[in-house]
């Protein structure tokens, strides 16, 4: 037997198999499925909830659960940690380093320092909307309300003018007479392109030291006849000098903290 007829056999052998594999799985989820239907204790209602408590906790459950599933988009899109995660990211590629640190490192490092920006936001949150809400002295919408005007007042100090009256204009509504009176469907996305926009600024201010050096060791590589000698092996140890004397992750977040204030 030659080699391609050996391996045509195995193939045909392996989709045999396959075929006997999955009529068997189908034939088990018929079986199943006759069984249940067949059985008199299996029963579904179809009426409701007969208790009104168990419909109101099966809905509290269900907007839990829907706000677990948001939660990652709202951490990203109306607090500090897009700046934080931008100006960090860009730090990393001003000074030529591909992974280190790490994805996950730079993450945890927006996410706590997040945690430390919006604690004095989620403080207020939690005085005048949860601890409300759990006594039970509100309802849950006006605690989704109490809740959204430290988040909006927060979102409002970072966002610029324009930005909000580019969203307005686009949504064609009326200039309001205080900025309270905006809806959070304007003032999240005019916070998230003016978040965007510091985020590169900063980027940009960061760059530029070490852009400085590049091209002072690029000169001087050039001036010597070394052409062929890549200027970033030479430039990194210098980058990494420079960003370490001069204390450059703390400086880093001292400026993203205090860009907040």
């Amino acid at each position: 037997m030659t080699k391609a007829a050996a391996k045509q056999k195995i193939n045909k052998n392996l989709r045999r198999l396959l075929i006997s594999l999955a009529a068997v799985v189908l034939l088990s989820v018929v079986l199943f499925s006759i069984t249940v239907y067949a059985d008199p204790g299996v029963s579904i209602n179809v009426n409701g909830v007969e208790n009104p408590n168990d419909r109101v906790e099966a809905l509290d459950v269900l907007f839990l659960l829907t706000v677990l599933a948001l939660l990652p988009s709202i951490l990203i899109m109306m607090t500090s940690f897009t700046r934080i995660i931008i100006v960090l990211s860009l730090l990393r590629n001003a000074i030529g380093l591909q992974q280190t640190p790490p994805n996950q490192v730079l993450i945890g490092i927006a996410l706590f320092l997040t945690l430390f920006i919006m604690s004095p936001t989620i403080s207020d949150i939690e005085k005048t909307a949860y601890k409300p809400y759990v006594a039970g002295t509100v309802t849950q919408e006006q605690a989704i309300d109490l809740a959204s005007k430290p988040l909006r007042e927060f979102m409002l100090k970072q966002t610029y003018k324009s930005d909000l009256n580019l969203f307005r204009t686009v949504a064609k509504e009326q200039r309001p007479e205080t900025y309270d009176e905006l809806s959070m469907t304007i003032v999240i996305p005019a916070f998230i392109t003016s978040e965007l926009k510091r985020g590169f600024i900063m980027g940009f201010l960061l760059y530029i030291p070490f852009i400085i050096i590049d091209m002072v060791v690029s000169s001087a590589l050039m001036s010597m006849g070394m052409i062929m000698l890549p200027p970033s092996s030479i430039a990194m140890p210098f980058k990494l000098l420079l960003f370490v004397l001069v204390d450059g992750w703390g400086l880093t977040v001292k400026t993203l903290i205090t860009s907040f204030n």
